[in-house]
Formats: structure tokens, sequence, C-alpha cells
């Protein structure tokens, strides 16, 4: 994953209103920390911290003052409703050591027909070095048949880097796709479980003879009315 620079400037002024100033001129208030390092309080570029941060992991080199560090997003807090990243967390780290950090898995290809693919583990905790952490691990699925379970310890890991994931971790399921009737069979089965009952339609009332032939009237075998009157 290539590095992405960011210039922060130092911070001096601390606490709720600093920050609120901060993230009023589009920019966003963090602390740079790791390695026996005093805390460093920044504050980062707005648009490019977001526009960086959309990528899981990734390598930071933050500059302060004409020095250089590289860093990874600890933790990022952001706004429960707005699109804005509120403060940010960074730990320094060395290009030649290794750090455990979650990365997503995604799936290739098309499993065997009337599947569903499921992805269990949205994630897998690795350990590799800093400068080397893969955007994501590819599971192929490709003709897999339901039934099918891929297992961390199964996944083709990039070179160097080391599973920490448990590695009898489900990642992958692939299991048959459910039939509509097997679906309504399930539900109809689990509702008579449950004791639910649905009403049934009131029944047509019968048609009065008298709304054919007046009172008193009858109805000959070819249909024909008559009265009493007659």
């Amino acid at each position: 994953m290539p590095e992405i620079k960011l210039v922060a400037e130092r911070r001096t002024h601390f606490g709720k209103g600093a920050a609120r100033k901060i993230r009023r001129d589009h920019n966003i208030p963090a602390v740079l920390y790791g390695h026996g390092t005093p805390p460093v309080h920044i504050t980062l570029p707005g648009h490019d911290t977001m526009m960086a941060l959309k990528s899981a992991n990734a390598l930071l080199d933050i500059e302060v003052e004409g020095h250089t560090q590289l860093a990874l997003a600890k933790d990022v807090q952001r706004d429960p409703i707005k699109p804005v990243i509120e403060h940010v967390d960074l730990v320094i780290v060395r290009r030649d050591e290794k750090v455990t950090v979650d990365v997503p898995v995604t799936t290739e290809g098309e499993a065997a027909a009337e599947t569903v693919v499921t992805v269990d583990a949205q994630t897998v905790q690795l350990l590799v070095l800093a400068t080397a952490i893969p955007e994501h691990v590819v599971v192929s699925v490709e003709g897999l048949q339901a039934g099918t379970q891929v297992l961390a310890s199964q996944l083709d890991l990039p070179e160097g880097a080391e599973l920490v994931t448990d590695g009898d971790a489900l990642v992958v399921n692939v299991t048959q796709q459910v039939s509509a009737e097997a679906l309504e069979a399930e539900l109809a089965e689990a509702e008579a479980e449950a004791g639910i009952e649905h009403d049934r339609p009131e029944e047509e009332p019968e048609v009065a003879a008298d709304a054919q032939g007046g009172a008193g009237a009858a109805t000959t075998t070819d249909g024909a009315v008559v009265s009493d009157d007659s």
C-alpha cells in the first residue's frame, strides 16, 4: 500500500472549544504517539485526511514542522450523523517493524449454481510489515459447491504475512439456496410451533329466496320464478 503524505500543524490550544474551531476551519484535531515518544497534538488537513482514511490501514507519512513520521490510524472518531471526522489517534510505526492489523476479506468468482456465499468474517487479523499491509485478502469461490467452508487457516495470504486470527475461524460459507416453497413451508412450520393462526376469510352469505322472487317466491327446475300469489 503506498504511503500518503499529510502536512500537519502542531496544536497549542486544547479543549472542546479549540477542537470545534479546528473543525469549523475544515481541519481535524489529532494526536500522534508511540515508540516511547511523548504525544504530539496536531491539526490535520480535513479533506486530504478524509480521502486518505477511506482506505483501511492507510500508511500515513505525517510531516510536522519539517519532521516526518510514519503512522497508522489507530482510532477514528466520526460524527454519528454528518460525514465528518471529529478526531484521529495516530500511532507511530517504523519501516522495518511488523504491525497487527485487521484486513478486509473480499471474494472473487462465482460459486456453483443455486448456492449462497456468505462472508462470515469481514476482516482477518494479520501480522505484517508496516510498509507491506495488503488492502484486502481475496478468497476465490469459483465453482465451490454447497457445504464448502473456508477457514482462516486456508486463506492465501500475501508473502511475509502471518495469521493472527484463530485458524479455525469460519471466513466464507457456501450454502444451498433455499427455494420460495421451502421458505414458505419453514415459515408455516415456525408459525404453527408459535401458535400463530391467520384469520380465514368469511364465507359468502346465502342469497335469500326473496331477493330473487319477492316474499313467498320459489324457483322452478328451469330457473323460472313463480309467486305464491299467482
